[in-house]
């Protein structure tokens, strides 16, 4: 398993065709190195936290202000820093950048290409990704976080596969264990339910998850069934959508990273999520709590 970076070090990127003193546009996050100074923007950046929506991330970062006591320019608010775009959006507060991803492996693996990028172009050291989502459980309680120690594909490999230059390549998909390790004890320490283990990621929400509630079902409950509980045997105890490409690009490039997401349903009992909104709230700050414990744990802030 993959163990702790040197947190002095740089993003270093795997890519021979780049030089360090490039001309470099983030089209899809709207940066572009000639128009912006990446290192007086990012260059302190310690802790990059994702989440599928943008509304999350906006609370989150609001969240982490207020829990962490970050104070913020004289007569300045949160903002979102790249306004040129509507794909995505973010915030920083501090050395704490808080970036929706959007939904699904091309979503997050696009924007994975280019926040590694500036991180490399602003000279940020130390740098951890941390992703905070929502997802289906395996056996467990509802508001359980699931802190990945790997990611599965449909086929229970820890590996993502990719079609590059019409060749199949396969990347490992694995995160960084002792940093799982020590969100694990945080979460502990908060008296907050949480596991470690193998994240189940699909490409799809509903037939590749076993769903039989989407517009096509061709599967019998009988083999849905079979498929979750080989999936649990395998170590999985939560699905989503996005774990895979963290993993496998965080991990090919020396980032540490970690994803917790905690779980809305039991998928060994029931396909559709029927918790009201508050609930959900109430089970997403739990993610909240471990986060800023871990920041405060690295006196990130200060």
């Amino acid at each position: 398993m993959a163990s702790t970076r040197d947190q002095a070090a740089q993003v270093r990127l795997a890519n021979p065709h780049l030089q360090d003193d490039r001309h470099d546009v983030l089209y899809h996050i709207g940066l572009d190195s000639r128009k912006h100074d990446f290192k007086a923007m990012f260059g302190d950046t310690k802790v990059v936290c994702m989440g599928g929506s943008s509304n999350r991330m906006k609370r989150l970062a609001e969240d982490l202000v207020a829990e962490l006591g970050i104070r913020l320019p004289t007569g300045q608010g949160l903002v979102n820093v790249i306004p040129n775009t509507d794909r995505y959006v973010m915030y920083k507060a501090g050395p704490i950048v808080c970036v929706n991803h959007g939904m699904g492996i091309p979503s997050i693996s696009i924007l994975l290409h280019e926040l590694a990028k500036l991180m490399s172009l602003a000279g940020a050291t130390g740098v951890t990704f941390i992703r905070l989502g929502t997802c289906g459980g395996l056996g467990l309680e509802p508001g359980t976080v699931c802190i990945s120690s790997r990611s599965l594909n449909s086929q229970l490999q820890s590996h993502l596969s990719q079609f590059i230059l019409g060749q199949p390549v396969q990347r490992e998909a694995v995160f960084d264990s002792d940093l799982a390790r020590e969100l694990l004890q945080l979460a502990s320490g908060l008296n907050i339910e949480a596991v470690s283990a193998a994240t189940l990621c699909t490409s799809d929400f509903y037939e590749e998850q076993g769903r039989t509630d989407g517009a096509i079902c061709e599967f019998s409950m009988e083999q849905r069934n079979e498929f979750l509980q080989r999936a649990f045997e395998a170590g999985v105890r939560n699905i989503e959508m996005e774990s895979l490409a963290l993993a496998a690009i965080t991990h090919r490039l020396g980032i540490r990273a970690a994803c917790m997401a905690v779980t809305l349903l039991d998928r060994f009992k029931q396909d559709q999520v029927q918790l009201d909104h508050s609930l959900i709230a109430q089970f997403e700050g739990r993610m909240l709590r471990i986060l800023a414990a871990f920041i405060r744990s690295r006196n990130i802030c200060g």
